[in-house]
């Protein structure tokens, strides 16, 4: 497994932001008038993959595949074996206590978007961490996944120099800091939807913990595109956007982190989770609270 330690930041108050706001290109160009350009021709490979890459919850071996790739791969998945499908095996043998996964998320998030800002990645959140953005800019006290997306050259960019790499931050309260590995999909050169079993592009990996965030890139719909529709948008999960519904991404903060998200946040959402997902204040043992802005769990 070839792995690089390609940076090493304090995660923390003023001086993330000040990590992020010193990486990120300076200029007001606009990345819309230069996807096409950055973006290259792949090949899709013609045939379906018949495995699935990546595993959850599951003990994994560390001996790379007869592919040559190193990545995981099932050896076996029973009952002893099998714990939480939120948890890579690689990195751990059970779940987190309930009161830590919160923690451990935020902390996987602003490390995530960190980096991606460090290195020029485009990134947004999307699906259960974007409706946890409306509604406070906060996760979700009872989620325990979180969901991000990237475009298509992207996922290029990151397949090419990022792949397998580990990035190390130092956390305030954390002995010795956490490792994050970043885990590209082999199979995200597929870009037919009937891979099903590879519909995660790639991950952004606890090493401490096993939790994971699941990278999902959107592609050019060819098919919709070839029917007249110039804007479609495809992920191989199935999910469908039109470009004026994604882009250009929204400014924010997301776990007192810069953040990007979708142009028509509210649309996608209520599309998604109905538009009572956003007036709904009680769920999940939870009841938003007007004033605070927190979600206080219901005793």
């Amino acid at each position: 497994m070839r792995l690089a330690i390609c940076s090493l930041a304090r995660l923390g108050g003023f001086l993330s932001t000040i990590l992020l706001a010193t990486a990120l290109p300076s200029g007001e160009t606009n990345f819309m008038s230069v996807r096409e350009n950055v973006a290259k021709d792949y090949e899709s490979v013609t045939e379906i993959p018949q495995d699935k890459y990546f595993s959850e919850c599951a003990l994994i071996s560390t001996v790379p595949p007869s592919s040559g790739i190193s990545g995981p791969h099932q050896v076996e998945e029973d009952a002893e074996s099998s714990f939480h499908y939120h948890y890579d095996g690689r990195f751990a043998e059970a779940p987190l206590p309930d009161d830590q996964v919160t923690p451990h998320l935020s902390a996987l998030i602003r490390t995530y978007l960190t980096t991606m800002a460090s290195i020029g990645a485009e990134t947004w959140i999307m699906h259960g961490t974007l409706l946890a953005w409306w509604w406070n800019q906060k996760i979700f006290p009872w989620d325990n996944d979180l969901d991000v997306q990237i475009s298509e050259p992207t996922i290029h960019f990151l397949a090419d120099y990022y792949n397998m790499t580990q990035h190390h931050f130092d956390i305030p309260g954390v002995s010795g800091g956490r490792t994050y590995l970043l885990e590209i999909n082999p199979h995200y050169v597929v870009r037919s939807t009937q891979d099903r079993l590879n519909v995660i592009d790639g991950r952004w990996i606890d090493t401490s913990s096993g939790l994971f965030i699941d990278i999902t890139a959107v592609r050019k719909d060819d098919e919709q595109r070839q029917r007249g529709n110039t804007e479609a948008l495809m992920c191989k999960d199935h999910h469908r956007y039109d470009e004026s519904q994604i882009f250009p991404l929204r400014d924010s903060y997301f776990e007192d982190v810069p953040v990007k998200v979708p142009y028509a946040y509210t649309w996608l959402l209520e599309e998604e989770y109905g538009p009572k997902s956003m007036t709904n204040k009680f769920f999940g043992g939870h009841k938003f609270n007007d004033e605070t802005k927190v979600w206080d769990p219901i005793v």
